[in-house]
């Protein structure tokens, strides 16, 4: 049969567009509904439309992917503000809002430094603004910020998760165990303990939050100041 006489192929679909930076975004909001384990490279490709052997294209492994969506999520801690201080005080508020924003990021901050580009850009954005802080404790200081900041918001994100799981918010937990307390302190044996769990001023989250970062920033003043 000549060309002119020979039936048209069928029209293969035109291949759905992809990117690292498709691929990065559909994990996120992958894992922002439904926490790390639901993200996989399958629930990707099928979120984005391609066959999944084309991710591999793009990143290698989830070790790659997850390394991505942090770097991502940085894009969102931008510190802002004048002095070491307040791009201190700004830089763990970012961290913290993207933190809530983002729950499984909370799983992926702390151990080695990130150097995806995002979070170099926020790593000099901090070191520029500590000034007349010594090059020896620039490091020291952020860590320490950093530190707390994670681990303020861990603590976060484990009452959120605990509500969920047990349907209990914070404030309908501790009325379940406020009878076992009551009897515990009555011994006697707790005095201190027992002194502020009835006479402190409780505290809400971003309350305590304010108040731990003050208490370190003013140690670090104070030590820089000495």
């Amino acid at each position: 049969m000549v060309v002119w006489e020979r039936p048209e192929p069928p029209e293969r679909p035109a291949l759905a567009p992809l990117s690292r930076e498709l691929i990065v975004r559909a994990a996120i909001r992958l894992a922002d509904a439904d926490g790390l384990d639901a993200v996989s490279l399958r629930k990707i490709a099928t979120a984005l439309d391609v066959g999944p052997m084309r991710l591999y294209g793009y990143i290698e492994n989830k070790e790659e992917l997850l390394d991505l969506m942090v770097d991502a999520a940085h894009a969102e801690i931008r510190p802002t503000g004048v002095g070491w201080r307040e791009v201190l005080r700004s830089l763990a508020d970012a961290m913290r809002r993207a933190v809530h924003r983002h729950e499984w990021l909370a799983d992926l901050l702390g151990g080695r430094p990130q150097l995806g580009p995002h979070a170099l850009a926020t790593a000099e954005a901090v070191m520029a603004a500590l000034g007349d802080v010594s090059v020896d404790a620039a490091m020291p200081v952020v860590s320490a910020v950093n530190a707390y900041t994670i681990g303020a918001v861990r603590r976060e994100i484990a009452e959120r998760r605990a509500e969920r799981a047990t349907g209990l918010d914070e404030q309908r937990w501790q009325a379940t165990l406020g009878p076992y307390l009551t009897r515990a302190f009555a011994g006697g044996n707790l005095p201190a303990l027992a002194t502020v769990v009835r006479d402190a001023v409780h505290l809400d989250a971003d309350e305590t939050f304010r108040m731990g970062l003050d208490f370190l920033l003013d140690g670090i003043e104070a030590r820089l100041s000495g």
